[in-house]
């Protein structure tokens, strides 16, 4: 069995293995950083540490994240190459799924979002994606 921390943006309900995350936040105060490409919503101060927030909707093309009052989560990875952090709609729950239900992506998936999705699982009245985290914090476009 896989533990996913889940989260959505838009509609997509996203998925990213427990592993690679190391906090969920709600929303934080971003300094943009200039020149920076348009996914590249600026940095958090995260206790002391600079971390480069990407917004998840720009990123797989739906537009920006949060709602009208602004509300906002950040997925906080952690890797040998620091922290990033993932602007997302909201939260999820952590859910376990069974390696072998693993799928391709789903044929309704295009553009920028299907080169995001490593695959999906079916679960009891949606479908999970499976982020590739990898390709989704690329910095460059």
């Amino acid at each position: 069995m896989l533990r996913y921390c889940t989260f959505w943006v838009g509609e997509l309900f996203i998925g990213i293995e427990v592993s690679r995350v190391q906090e969920v936040l709600s929303h934080s105060s971003i300094t943009p950083v200039p020149l920076a490409p348009a996914h590249v919503k600026g940095l958090i101060n995260l206790r002391g540490h600079i971390v480069t927030a990407i917004d998840m909707g720009l990123r797989f093309d739906v537009g920006a994240v949060g709602s009208a009052d602004g509300d906002t989560m950040h997925v906080i990875l952690s890797d040998d190459q620091g922290l990033l952090s993932l602007i997302v709609d909201r939260a999820g729950d952590v859910v376990e799924v069974d390696r072998e239900a693993h799928e391709d992506p789903p044929d309704t998936l295009q553009g920028e979002a299907r080169r995001l999705i490593r695959g999906a699982f079916k679960l009891e009245g949606r479908l999970l994606l499976d982020l590739d985290v990898d390709y989704a914090v690329a910095i460059s476009e």
